[in-house]
């Protein structure tokens, strides 16, 4: 008996030895659901006043999965972003897993991690509606971003900032993204808004109206990546938002509206789309008609946002679904008073 218990023991311990000596699939990575935690060992402060683009720094990570798998590698990290990188108390963070120090996370390639502004509770939960809008955009359309839910541990490599602990995500390499939808990224191109897949386009306009963002623009490369169809040089390139913490949704004390808007606070809904026939409207209302109760699900499952907070966002969410449920609001929001430019 004793035998076989040893036997068990040996064998379990071989199988989670070969799984943590596995490479990371980076595909997978961002279809399985279940919390990572994360420990972030840098110099916090050395990034915290970092101003340049790119300025990498010696790091280490570790990864324990939901399975108890563990990874620690060494990698390098960034400060990015320009407002929150000015405003937040540490600055959004581009790690970069490609070394040759970490050969079983190197296939994650660069990922942005996003973080909260600053270190309290309600900074977490601004963070989490961010993370649910992902996720939201996820059940509307596969040419999205999608992102992984981490428990993120910061430590300072000379003990000068206490070591603390928030909710933050990672969010899926535009690459890997572009390849998972047969389709290719380029260098930043300038695209007029209408020179998009259609069709897309239009479920892009309609979804940062849902959310209340005005925070994008595709001629100018902002909080837009287009990605091109591998096996059709004459398509036209498909919109994918990202970046949402300056919607109406999240409503960061922090963010202000685009004052091309007219709008008085991020709440206050503007269609910032072009104009579309009722037919073209109404089909792409339909695929959000059809995902609302899976929506109101996401957001009354998930489990880290507080109860008023789940209750704020699903009524929020009604007032955009009977909107469009209402062919004259319908008529003067997205036709009548549609940009023409």
């Amino acid at each position: 008996m004793k035998k076989i218990k040893w036997l068990f023991v040996s064998l379990f311990s071989a199988t989670l030895t070969f799984a943590q000596g596995q490479k990371v699939d980076a595909v997978k990575f961002f279809v399985e659901e279940g919390m990572i935690e994360m420990t972030l060992t840098t110099d916090i402060p050395q990034m915290q006043k970092e101003k340049g683009e790119d300025m990498f720094q010696a790091a280490t990570v570790k990864l324990r999965f939901p399975d108890s798998t563990v990874i620690e590698e060494p990698i390098t990290v960034a400060p990015r972003g320009h407002f929150r990188r000015e405003y937040c108390n540490i600055p959004p963070i581009m790690v970069d897993f490609k070394n040759p120090t970490s050969p079983l996370l190197s296939p994650l390639g660069k990922l942005k991690l996003v973080i909260g502004c600053g270190t309290n509770g309600n900074d977490e939960q601004l963070l989490l509606k961010e993370y649910l809008i992902y996720k939201i955009y996820n059940l509307l359309e596969d040419k999205s971003f999608r992102v992984r839910l981490v428990k993120l541990n910061y430590s300072d490599t000379r003990g000068r900032v206490k070591n603390f602990s928030q909710f933050a995500f990672l969010i899926e390499d535009d690459k890997d993204m572009a390849v998972r939808n047969n389709c290719i990224k380029k260098v930043k191109a300038q695209y007029l808004t209408e020179s998009t897949d259609r069709a897309l386009m239009t479920k892009v306009a309609v979804f940062e109206y849902m959310i209340s963002n005005g925070d994008w623009s595709v001629p100018a490369n902002h909080n837009i990546r287009l990605i091109y169809d591998k096996f059709n040089d004459a398509a036209l390139p498909y919109a994918v938002p990202y970046d949402f913490d300056h919607s109406g949704f999240v409503n960061a004390g922090y963010a202000v509206p685009n004052e091309l808007l007219g709008t008085e606070t991020v709440k206050e809904r503007a269609y910032r789309g072009f104009p579309r026939t009722m037919d073209e409207l109404q089909a792409t209302f339909e695929i959000f008609k059809s995902k609302r109760d899976a929506i109101n699900s996401l957001i009354n499952n998930f489990v880290p946002l507080q109860a008023r907070n789940k209750k704020e966002l699903v009524s929020y969410l009604d007032e955009f679904y009977k909107t469009i449920n209402d062919k004259r609001q319908v008529q003067s929001i997205f036709i009548d008073n549609a940009r023409t430019k």
